[in-house]
C-alpha cells in the first residue's frame, strides 16, 4: 500500500545515499568518512576501509581494529585480486570482506557485527564497496587533471619566458611534438588582464583548448603579479578567429578580454603595440605601462600610446659600444648572476626569486656581486636606470659586430648628446608642460631626486604623501608609464630629465 513504511523506506534510504555521493563527489577535499557512516547506519554493523597496505584508512568509532591481525593472509589475497570476497569469523565477531575497486593492490571494505549479513545486505555492503571505488576513481582523475592543469601552466610560463628573453628557437624546441600555433605567427600584441587572482585559472581553462595552450593565443598566470594574466595574442586575432574556443563557441580571444573587462569593475586591460615574436618583451612592457593607465580610462581598457623606447633612437655602433664597455665587468660573474641583475631591473626581488626558484637572500647576494663589479648602487633609482639602459641595448642588438676601437667616455658623451636623444626627452615630458600640470612635474622631478621616497618628497615641497600619490596617478595617466604598480616606467623618468639636464644621471660610470 501506499503508506506501507517497507515500501517507503528503499526510497529513503537511496535518496540519502545519493545525497551523501553527490556531496562528496562535488568536493574533492572531502573524505569518503560519510559513505562508509550511512553504510553504518543501515546494516548496524561496524566497517573499516583497509588500504592497499593493509592500513586503516578509515573507519566507524567502535570498529574492534584487533581483528586485523588475524585478517592479514586474507586481506592479501583480497588487495591482490586472488578473491573478491569473503566471509570469516574470529571469536564472537562476524566478518565480510569486500575488495574494492579493479586495479591492485585493491582497498578492502571489512565490515564487523555480532551477526552475519543477509543476502540484501551483504548486496548492499558490495554496491556500496563499487561505490566507493568509483569515488576513489573521481577524486584520482581529478588529482590527475589538476596536475596536468598545473604541469600546462609551467609549460606556459617557462614558454613565456623564452619569448621574453627573445629565444623563439628555445620556445620551438622546448614544445617539439606540440608546437603551438602562436609560434608560427608573425606578429603578436600583449594584453595584460588585471583581474582577481583567483579568476585566473578559472579564466585560462575556459579558453583553453586540447593542446593546453589558447588556439593562436597563450594565456600565462604572472609569476610575479597575483592580480596579472598575460595574453599572448596573434595580430590577426579578431572576433572571428576560429582558432580560439570559449564557452559559447569561438570567439577571438582579444575581444573576449574586453568583453570580459566590460562585465566586471574588477577588471582592467592594458593593451601592447604590436610586435615582432622575438619581440615579446618589449610589448610585455608596453602592456604594463598601458595597464597603469586602463584603471582610470574609459572602459578600463587603454593601448599604449608611447614613443619608441630611447634605445632604439640612440646611434646603434656608439650605444652597443658604450653599453658593452659598462657591463664588461659582468662577463666574468655567473651567468645566473646576470640574470637576476636583468631581471630585477623590472621586477621586485621576491618576483626575481620567484621566477627563477632561488631564495630571496640568494637574489640580494647575486646584486651585491653585480653591484661590486659594475661600482654602482641598485638600491639608488638613477643607478639602475643606467643598468637598465645598458642592458636593453645590448638585447637589442645581441647580434651586433664588436665595434671597433675603445668605446671610451668621449663616445659615451657624443651617444646621450644627440638631437635625437634630446627630442626624445622633450616629447617624453610634453605632457606635463600644461599650466595645469607644473606642480605635477616637479613632483616627479623631486621624486626622482629623493630616490622615489614619496615621504621625502612630500617634506621637501611641503605637501602630504597622499598629494604626492596623486601627482604619480595623474603623471602615470598623462605619461602613459606605469610608476607606482610596478614601477617599470621610472627608468624613462630618470633618462627623461637627465637628458634635459634637470637632474644629473648616476655618478661613476654611468654617461
Amino acid at each position: 500500500m501506499e503508506g506501507d513504511p517497507e515500501r517507503r523506506a528503499p526510497d529513503g534510504r537511496l535518496d540519502e545515499f545519493l545525497y551523501v555521493v553527490g556531496q562528496l563527489a562535488w568536493r574533492p577535499d572531502a573524505g569518503l568518512q560519510g559513505v562508509v557512516d550511512w553504510l553504518h547506519r543501515q546494516l548496524g554493523t561496524e566497517i573499516a576501509l583497509i588500504d592497499g597496505a593493509g592500513a586503516v584508512e578509515l573507519s566507524t568509532p567502535r570498529f574492534p581494529e584487533e581483528v586485523l591481525g588475524p585478517l592479514g593472509p586474507m586481506l592479501t589475497r583480497l588487495a591482490t585480486g586472488r578473491i573478491a570476497s569473503a566471509v570469516t569469523e574470529i571469536g564472537a565477531v562476524h566478518l565480510r570482506l569486500e575488495a574494492v575497486g579493479a586495479e591492485s593492490p585493491r582497498r578492502v571494505l571489512v565490515l564487523a557485527g555480532p551477526a552475519g549479513l543477509g543476502r540484501r545486505a551483504a548486496s548492499l555492503a558490495s554496491h556500496t564497496g563499487s561505490v566507493i571505488s568509483i569515488l576513489h576513481r573521481a577524486r584520482a582523475a581529478d588529482t590527475a587533471l589538476h596536475g596536468y592543469q598545473e604541469k600546462a601552466h609551467q609549460l606556459r610560463v617557462a614558454l613565456f619566458m623564452a619569448l621574453m628573453a627573445g629565444d623563439t628557437v628555445l620556445a620551438r624546441r622546448m614544445t617539439t611534438g606540440a608546437v603551438p600555433a602562436l609560434l608560427d605567427c608573425d606578429r603578436i600584441r600583449v594584453h595584460l588582464l588585471r583581474c582577481p587572482p583567483e579568476d585566473r585559472d578559472r579564466l585560462a581553462r575556459a579558453y583553453q583548448d586540447s593542446s593546453g595552450y589558447h588556439g593562436r593565443g597563450l594565456m600565462v598566470r604572472c609569476p610575479v603579479y597575483d592580480e596579472h594574466l598575460i595574453c599572448l595574442i596573434a595580430e590577426d586575432d579578431g572576433p572571428h578567429d576560429r582558432d580560439t574556443q570559449g564557452p559559447g563557441g569561438p570567439v577571438g580571444l582579444g575581444a573576449a578580454l574586453r568583453e570580459l573587462v566590460g562585465d566586471s569593475p574588477r577588471y582592467a586591460l592594458g593593451i601592447s603595440g604590436t610586435h615582432p615574436l622575438r619581440a615579446t618583451a618589449e610589448a610585455y612592457e608596453q602592456a604594463r605601462h598601458a595597464l597603469a593607465v586602463a584603471g582610470n580610462a574609459p572602459g578600463r581598457v587603454a593601448g599604449y600610446r608611447g614613443q619608441e623606447p630611447l634605445e632604439r633612437l640612440l646611434p646603434r655602433d656608439a650605444a652597443v659600444g658604450w653599453a658593452r664597455s659598462f657591463l664588461r665587468p659582468l662577463r666574468s660573474l655567473p651567468t645566473l648572476t646576470l640574470e637576476t641583475t636583468r631581471l630585477a631591473m623590472h621586477f621586485p626581488r621576491s618576483g626575481v626569486a620567484g621566477l627563477l626558484g632561488i631564495s630571496r637572500n640568494t637574489v640580494t647576494a647575486h646584486l651585491t656581486r653585480a653591484e661590486n663589479a659594475l661600482g654602482v648602487d641598485l638600491r639608488e633609482v638613477r643607478s639602475r636606470a643606467t643598468v637598465a639602459l645598458a642592458l636593453a641595448i645590448t638585447g637589442l642588438y645581441q647580434d651586433a659586430e664588436t665595434v671597433a676601437g675603445d668605446p671610451a667616455v668621449p663616445v659615451a658623451e657624443a651617444l646621450f648628446h644627440t638631437r635625437a636623444a634630446a627630442a626624445w626627452a622633450e616629447g617624453f615630458l610634453a605632457p606635463l608642460d600644461g599650466t595645469g600640470h607644473r606642480r605635477v612635474r616637479t613632483t616627479l622631478r623631486t621624486w626622482i631626486e629623493t630616490n622615489t621616497d614619496a615621504q621625502r618628497t612630500a617634506r621637501l615641497l611641503g605637501n602630504s604623501r597622499t598629494t604626492v600619490a596623486a601627482h604619480l596617478r595623474t603623471a602615470e595617466r598623462l605619461l602613459n608609464r606605469d610608476l607606482l604598480t610596478t614601477g617599470s616606467g621610472v627608468h624613462d623618468l630618470v633618462y627623461a630629465f637627465g637628458l634635459l639636464g634637470e637632474i644629473p644621471l648616476a655618478p661613476g660610470r654611468a654617461p
